[in-house]
């Protein structure tokens, strides 16, 4: 896969096809037709799909004719988007007699979409914690346990507040956080323990036995909050803290244990990963991190083609297909680069930086009155937010340098670049959990279904490439920080990816209770979730902490015993509820 990706040409053709089809699909969005409807067909479809049915899955299962199904997605407000794209019309209104091109199409920009997800993070997200974390001068293991488990535990924490917030669908966020801490929990250990099983590699047992209990002891206050179906705001935050509790405790440990430092072996394995492109952030809070152009020269290639093609004039001949796909890429790619402030060495242009400065607040206000207004758009609020963001971008342009990013007040330029890569994030995470919805109400599948899986898988994906590739390239320490991550990471996600969405809405419904939504399967999903915990918790210790091939067998096995029953009830092999 990494050398599939390597040369530049490669790279570029798939840079080619994603934008080619991302103008394709919103040309298709612009493009759908938009029936008038009218009030006696309107009430004939309600009379065909049921009438009072709930959900927009429902409606549509009652209908055969595509032709009725696009009129009543476009009828019905349940089968509003959630998102800024509208794929049910699309779908049953462009390809209505071409279902097959039109589950391509959905299913490619679903991989758009956690390409987009994963390269904000990486080239966007990753960095400017990078740097923050050295301008706040943090240790090492705070670092660690801060500001990277938020840089790979972005795309959950964000789809999973995205699902609370915006769509109100509680359950998709819930299944799609529990759902990759599952995935990484059981599967990515049981696949390292598979891969190096014959290698007689061993782990600590204090580290183990401790990242293991904080997760045991978050799902177990989870599952009694998903039992009793309700939550203040008060709860919310104790759930939250015990996050805080896991950093205070790693803190004081590695205070008073200060014997082992970063070996050789694994500062040689932080390396490989970076050359091989792992998106993570392997040197915060080292003191001689390794050169950063060897890891993002490629990267700074592509941006200075963008950026001397947008805003600059070219130095150079370049060819016709380069020139090409400079063009069609700058749909994905200016919009970011445009918004979001970047002051790293390799990737600084003051040009960019002028103009993201500017336009920032617009896309802020953009985002918060999507968020809270629907449709309705406030012009007085555009106005200032472009007064704003043009006093930015002079201010900007004044204090800053076409040869080097500022120096001076660099803790305001990387909380600007922090806090727009987190607005990406969650655009991009709004839209993808707007077309998994979409999906589920096209195959009648419950969202949900689709959060703990497909959401899942994608966003864990990182997860799974980077710590395998540590664990069996890097022997003891590269093994020991693998299986830290898969517990470390999960921990993240099911307490803050999770906290952090039950915060905010419970204190929507403050001083009322936050009603959870009601899922019968989540406690099922918690169940299988703990007895994987649980099984590597007791077999590791009796294979004297060894990566063995019977821990790592046991919790696939788990995994796919999980799997099958949860897809058998969905596809209707099985019945054994009620």
């Amino acid at each position: 896969m990494a050398s599939l990706f390597s040369s530049p040409l490669s790279s570029r053709s798939l840079s080619l096809l994603i934008n080619l089809f991302f103008i394709f699909l919103i040309y298709l969005h612009f493009a759908s037709p938009n029936p008038p409807p009218h009030s006696g067909s309107i009430k004939s479809l309600d009379s065909l799909a049921g009438g009072g049915s709930d959900s927009c899955s429902e409606g549509l299962a009652a209908l055969d004719d595509h032709r009725s199904k696009c009129t009543y997605v476009i009828s019905q407000s349940k089968c509003t988007p959630q998102g800024y794209i509208d794929y049910l019309k699309i779908f049953f209104c462009i390809f209505g007699q071409s279902p097959v091109l039109g589950h391509l199409l959905l299913s490619l920009w679903l991989f758009v979409l956690f390409y987009l997800l994963g390269d904000t993070a990486s080239s966007y997200f990753c960095p400017s914690l990078d740097k923050l974390s050295k301008v706040l001068k943090l240790s090492p293991t705070m670092a660690g346990v801060t500001l990277l488990s938020l840089g790979n535990g972005a795309p959950d924490l964000f789809s999973s507040v995205v699902s609370f917030t915006k769509s109100n669908n509680g359950d998709f966020g819930l299944n799609s956080v529990l759902g990759g801490v599952f995935f990484v929990s059981s599967f990515v250990v049981g696949t390292i323990c598979l891969l190096v099983g014959s290698r007689d590699v061993s782990i600590d047992k204090y580290s183990f036995i401790r990242d293991v209990a904080f997760l045991l002891v978050a799902l177990c206050c989870l599952g009694l909050i998903v039992f009793i179906g309700r939550i203040t705001i008060w709860v919310a935050l104790c759930y939250l803290s015990i996050y805080i509790i896991y950093v205070g405790f790693l803190s004081v440990s590695h205070f008073l244990d200060r014997k082992k430092p970063l070996s050789d072996q694994v500062l040689r394995t932080r390396e490989d990963l970076a050359e091989m492109g792992v998106p993570l952030l392997s040197y915060i809070g080292e003191e001689k991190p390794i050169p950063p152009q060897r890891v993002t020269q490629e990267s700074r290639t592509q941006e200075q083609e963008y950026d001397i093609l947008v805003l600059d004039s070219p130095k150079k001949q370049r060819s016709c297909f380069s020139v090409l796909v400079s063009i069609v890429g700058l749909p994905l790619y200016l919009p970011r680069r445009l918004t979001i402030p970047v002051v790293c060495e390799e990737k600084w242009s003051r040009p960019c930086a002028v103009v993201s400065t500017a336009i920032a607040p617009v896309l802020l206000t953009e985002l918060y009155c999507s968020h809270y207004n629907g449709s309705k758009r406030n012009l007085i609020m555009y106005i200032i937010s472009g007064l704003i963001g043009l006093f930015f971008g002079i201010v900007a342009f004044l204090t800053t340098e076409s040869s080097r990013p500022p120096t001076k007040f660099s803790l305001v330029w990387l909380l600007g670049g922090f806090t727009m890569s987190v607005t990406w994030t969650y655009i991009t995470a709004q839209e993808l959990v707007s077309l998994l919805i979409s999906l589920g109400n096209i195959f009648g599948i419950s969202p949900s279904v689709l959060g703990l899986t497909v959401l899942a898988w994608g966003n864990s994906l990182g997860d799974l490439i980077a710590n395998v590739t540590v664990a069996v390239h890097g022997g003891n320490d590269g093994a020991q920080i693998a299986l830290s991550g898969c517990y470390a990471g999960p921990l993240f996600n099911t307490v803050i990816g999770l906290g952090v969405p039950l915060v905010i809405s419970s204190l929507a419904e403050y001083p009322g209770v936050y009603i959870i939504p009601s899922d019968s399967m989540l406690l099922e999903t918690l169940g299988f979730l703990m007895v994987g915990l649980l099984w590597a918790l007791v077999i590791m210790p009796k294979k004297k902490m060894r990566l063995d091939r019977l821990v790592g067998g046991g919790l696939l096995a788990i995994y796919f015993c999980f799997l099958f029953l949860r897809m058998a009830r969905v596809f209707g092999v099985l019945n054994i509820d009620r």
